[in-house]
């Protein structure tokens, strides 16, 4: 039985959040001092170092910017990754519950598309279009297999319910039925908060894109909301497909944990060593190869759930 969590654990959801951000940060500035030749424990301070001098940086104006626009970036990105966070079952609680709680998350996470486009549109540079408009690409490619390896997970338990959908594994998770969708689901995950390899909105090449104008206080809360969203988001495919907080000896919101740890330690070491992807040819795998195998994957699961 799944219950709402109490007001001590909705209260420490932040904190979890901020904490998986942390993990991440500073799993990145260790991979970069290893290749580097720097210190690790100067690396272990770097994530504080950066979002200090961020928060201390003059804010950088453009002739004729809409700053609501742009300022709104990092908030709606924020509530995003909060939201999407605060739906995800840890153990036998869950902050917000809901029958329809997997088409929230999936609502919610179409914010990130408002708000890499809010941030390329409102800070009126062409670098910044640019890379609004990358994204906007890269969510056409790989929105629809994501949003197809959802609707497996809820056919398999026939409920948009994520505490049911938990419920529907005690005997067998959902990895080992549908990989397919665990597999694509991953992708999303890099994709869909613009972490590497799925970076190129915010791409060197043209100087920073979505983010090329944006500093400061607001470039720091973007980049804190987009990292949020990465662990919100890689944390949900654990009550999707890895049995929720299922596991022997431990708490259930432990073994939640554990397995959000896992899964993100994963998608790091992955976006370290996958090179960048060009948006055209993700387009052209995400519609060629990756939509015929999760509709391939969806008939499976809908045939096996009668």
């Amino acid at each position: 039985m799944v219950e709402l969590a109490p007001w001590w654990f909705a209260a420490a959801l932040p904190v979890l959040v901020l904490a998986g951000v942390w993990a991440v940060e500073t799993a990145d500035a260790l991979a970069r001092a290893r290749a580097s030749g720097a210190s690790a424990p100067r690396a272990l301070l770097a994530p504080l170092r950066s979002a200090a001098l961020l928060l201390v940086q003059q804010r950088r104006r453009v002739v004729g910017a809409d700053v609501l626009l742009g300022r709104a970036a990092g908030f709606v990105l924020l509530v995003a990754a909060i939201g999407a966070a605060a739906l995800v079952p840890l153990g036998h609680h869950v902050v917000l519950d809901s029958p329809v709680s997997l088409a929230w998350f999936n609502t919610l996470e179409i914010g990130s598309w408002a708000a890499v486009w809010l941030a390329g549109w409102g800070a009126n540079s062409a670098f910044s279009l640019v890379g609004g408009y990358r994204f906007l690409a890269q969510g056409l490619a790989y929105e629809l297999p994501h949003m197809f390896a959802l609707v497996c997970a809820a056919v398999a338990a026939g409920s948009l319910r994520l505490t049911d959908i938990v419920a529907a594994q005690q005997d067998q998770w959902f990895v080992v039925t549908m990989p397919v969708a665990f597999l694509i689901y991953l992708m999303s995950v890099p994709a869909m908060s613009f972490s590497p390899p799925f970076a190129s909105a915010l791409g060197g090449d043209i100087a920073g894109g979505a983010l090329a104008e944006t500093s400061g206080p607001d470039r720091l809360l973007v980049l804190f909301a987009r990292r949020a969203l990465f662990v919100a988001a890689a944390a949900m495919a654990v009550p999707l497909f890895l049995g929720g907080g299922a596991g022997p000896w431990l708490a259930g919101w432990l073994w939640s944990l554990l397995k959000t740890v896992a899964v993100l330690a994963v998608l790091v070491w992955a976006g370290r060593r996958c090179p960048s992807i060009r948006m055209s040819r993700y387009m052209e795998v995400g519609w060629i190869v990756l939509l015929p195998l999760i509709l391939l994957q969806a008939l499976v699961v809908s045939v096996l759930a009668r």
